[in-house]
């Protein structure tokens, strides 16, 4: 099951959000040969979305992902709170895709006064 957390994003401004990433025994997940992807939303059934910029941080070994949107993309966020989540894919030996959902929550967009 994916770990829950709220974020807060300011309207207009550039986001990074740096993870950590930890297998069952609790040592950094090796994120060799895995793809993160990441959305966000105004609600769940919304057809609109906004892709994250997904970055498996160097070294692979470590479990380190950033997450990123630029300023252009917050700025025509609409304000209020929003909804994402973040998976990781991996491709095993037989060319099956698992995917595993590692974090999801809410996201409150904050307004911006200056523009």
């Amino acid at each position: 099951m994916a770990q829950y957390e709220e974020i807060s994003i300011d309207q207009g401004t550039d986001v990074a959000i740096t993870m950590d990433c930890f297998d069952e025994t609790g040592a950094k997940k090796d994120l060799t040969n895995y793809t993160v992807y990441a959305k966000l939303k105004k609600n769940y059934n919304s057809e609109d979305y906004t892709d994250f910029t997904t970055i498996i941080n160097n070294p692979t070994t470590d479990g380190g992902i950033t997450l990123s949107l630029t300023s252009t993309q917050t700025d025509t966020l609409k304000t209020g709170r929003h909804v994402y989540d973040v998976e990781l894919h991996f491709i095993d030996s037989d060319g099956n895709t698992i995917v595993e959902r590692i974090l999801e929550g809410r996201v409150q967009v904050m307004p911006s006064v200056t523009k």
